[in-house]
């Protein structure tokens, strides 16, 4: 039988509380529960080690999305994704075209997210053209057409890429994600990647909107920031750059904060059609064309017929109706269609492994001080390399020619033979860049005897010539550095300049008055029969105006209400006036309530669309309404005994305007017969009408 552990052991941790000593069982009573209710930590205080987890992880997932899924590096430009391409990539890269799947399952070595999100970025990168070249269907971004299966297309780096973003012994590389394999943290990439291309991220708390920039305007900004002076710095303000081309107005874009306008650039052609030659971006033909068939249908455009030539360039023909005005149309077209766009930027780039907010020119500044120190670094390592070909082939030759291996020929040992060779080479030293250690000696003794009978002097010492002259080239440029990054951002632009010229023109639009455009829109008519007005309505003609309008309608029953212009809408018989609304307008009412007339000018003043708004009271009754200010009210009253003003002017100009809800003036507590704002037939001219008092 086990031995049991004792309870009150302090060593021994107490699994349940202690039993009573005695058998009898403890009673409990109602009065002995704790009833009290159970206190909650308040939001702020620490809840726990659950909420430490939830927040470590959330922290985790956040920062992860952030620095290694959405936003690009400063460093590179590029965002882990498009970097494990790239690195993948250059590891397959002979020269020839490699199938997109190979790719795809190479960088699947280093990319943990699967196949489908490295297809898409890769042919996203290879149709922004600088780093990857593809051949076959990569889609189309003009048409908005998608890439074929990855098994049937290839590509392979660009002359671009290929020269100016590898360096393997200027590289840092860490393990990748299943530690098998080793990844570059960032590219020694000289250009300035993250401009050139743009990039669109969305992570946790945060996004990024870089817009692309021209290549070629980009490398003539950095040599600005080489060559200015820290007396007077240069002005930065490099603009976006679309493949799509159209026409930009920048005038709301500060270096890479707020956005720009985009247009399509629209041709005339013949007398009543228009072609859409480019297209703003992030739109398609597809996207441009059902818009403006959208356009049509609401009335906007008058448009015959729609064709789409585009093949290798885009030709959306537009058909105008007989008699419009093609100025008109293509105002329309950017008004009311996907002809014109705008586009918002901000910038945030991971920079030190922390996302940091930066404008344009601070980007091209940080891109330009890694170019000097990459091409400062790559110089050194020539150096380097250099230094270390120039030892080695006056090594060889000083064994070689002074015969040095005959001493090795009488030792009986390799310690013998290795310290023979350094006594040897003694004399020599003078000759040399450097000392001779034990490596030089080992790979002196490695030469063959083959090497050494058919060892040329001449040449080799043509080769030390050429590496020397080499050598003090390289000097030459460490010391003038900034002489030398601007000779290699020069050389950049003349082999470049042709194959990236400015696709997207800079201009400043003018305001479109949408209102102007659309005036003669909609017809309304009124049906005062059925008592329904809207531009769907047969009978009429009220008015002409925009689907942007609004309609003041003023009724009978001392209502008035403002609406957009309907289809249909019931007025019935109560119609006073109908108009195109505006806050300032003045209204002149003649209202009865409880026996006595009052008169009232009024402002209409602010509204909610659709909501009904009396301008007198309620239970009153209306007299007289009409719009503006009449010159004079002439009241005719009834007919009663004792009456001894039968009729009597009034000026409503003597009234002080006021708002909707203000009471009028008192204009008599008599009868009404007639009430106008010109005398009729019953107006007695030959009786006297004095004018009467607004109290």
């Amino acid at each position: 039988m086990s031995k049991s552990k004792n309870p009150k052991d302090p060593k021994e941790p107490l699994l349940f509380p202690e039993e009573p000593e005695d058998d009898t069982p403890e009673l409990v009573t109602d009065a002995d529960e704790d009833t009290s209710p159970v206190e909650h930590l308040p939001v702020q205080e620490r809840h726990g080690p659950l909420t430490d987890l939830i927040d470590s992880n959330f922290l985790l997932y956040a920062s992860y999305v952030i620095c290694e899924r959405a936003i690009p590096n400063l460093a590179d430009g590029l965002k882990p994704v498009q970097r494990r391409i790239m690195h993948a990539l250059k590891e397959k890269d002979d020269g020839r075209f490699i199938k997109v799947a190979n790719v795809v399952g190479h960088t699947m070595q280093y990319h943990p997210h699967g196949d489908a999100s490295i297809g898409d970025a890769l042919v996203n990168l290879t149709n922004k053209r600088y780093l990857i070249e593809g051949q076959g269907n990569f889609g189309n971004i003009m048409t908005g057409d998608r890439a074929a299966a990855s098994r049937y297309i290839e590509c392979r780096l660009t002359e671009l890429a290929r020269e100016e973003l590898f360096n393997k012994d200027l590289t840092t590389f860490i393990p990748s994600y299943d530690g098998r394999n080793k990844e570059p943290i960032s590219l020694p990439s000289k250009l300035p990647l993250m401009l050139m291309l743009g990039a669109e991220g969305i992570a946790v708390g945060l996004s990024t909107s870089i817009l692309p920039h021209n290549f070629i305007e980009l490398l003539e900004a950095q040599i600005l920031i080489i060559q200015e002076k820290k007396s007077a710095p240069a002005t930065i303000n490099v603009l976006p750059d679309f493949q799509t081309g159209g026409i930009m107005d920048v005038s709301e874009y500060d270096r890479g904060f707020g956005k720009v306008k985009v247009r399509a650039r629209i041709e005339k052609k013949s007398t009543n059609k228009l072609v859409i030659k480019e297209l703003p971006c992030v739109q398609t033909t597809e996207s441009v064309i059902s818009s403006i068939e959208d356009a049509v249908k609401r009335k906007k455009l008058q448009v015959r017929s729609i064709d789409d030539f585009t093949a290798g360039h885009v030709e959306i023909e537009i058909t105008l109706s007989q008699g419009a005005d093609q100025d008109k149309a293509i105002k329309a077209l950017y008004a009311f269609t996907k002809c014109e766009t705008s586009v918002s930027s901000r910038i945030i780039a991971i920079a030190n492994k922390r996302p940091v907010e930066m404008n344009t020119e601070e980007v091209l500044r940080e891109n330009t001080r890694q170019l000097l120190d990459i091409l400062q670094r790559e110089l050194e390592l020539r150096k380097h390399n250099l230094l270390e070909e120039f030892h080695t082939k006056t090594l060889v030759q000083i064994f070689v020619e002074n015969r040095l291996y005959k001493l090795i020929e009488e030792c009986k040992t390799y310690e013998a033979v290795v310290q023979a060779v350094f006594k040897g080479l003694e004399p020599f030293r003078p000759q040399l860049k450097r000392d001779v250690t034990r490596d030089d000696v080992e790979m002196l003794l490695g030469v063959r005897i083959k090497r050494i009978s058919r060892f040329d002097i001449e040449k080799n010492r043509k080769d030390i010539e050429a590496i020397l002259k080499e050598l003090a080239e390289v000097e030459k440029n460490l010391k003038s550095l900034k002489v030398y990054a601007v000779k290699y951002l020069k050389a950049l632009i003349k082999k470049y300049k042709k194959d990236y010229p400015r696709l997207t023109q800079v201009d400043t639009f003018k305001a479109l008055d949408v209102r102007k455009l659309t005036s003669n829109e909609l017809t309304i008519n009124l049906d005062p029969e059925k008592g329904f007005l809207g531009y769907g309505v047969k009978g009429e003609e009220l008015m002409k105006c925009s689907s942007l309008d609004k309609l003041l309608i003023v009724k009978k029953d001392g209502t008035f209400v403002v609406i957009p212009p309907p289809e249909t809408h019931f007025v019935d018989d109560s119609l006073i006036w109908c108009g195109l609304y505006d806050r300032d307008f003045v209204f002149t009412a003649v209202y009865t309530e409880w026996g006595v007339t009052y008169i009232k000018r009024f402002k209409i003043g602010g509204t909610i669309m659709g909501r009904d708004y009396h301008y007198i009271p309620e239970k009153a009754t209306l007299d007289l309404c009409e719009f503006g200010t009449p010159a004079t009210i002439y009241v005719k009253y009834k007919q009663a005994k004792g009456l001894r003003i039968h009729q009597q002017t009034f000026t409503p100009e003597e009234i002080l305007i006021k708002g909707v809800k203000a009471k009028g003036k008192q204009i008599t507590s008599k009868a009404i017969a007639y009430i106008e704002s010109k005398p009729g037939r019953w107006w007695d001219k030959n009786i006297k009408s004095p004018k009467g008092l607004l109290l």
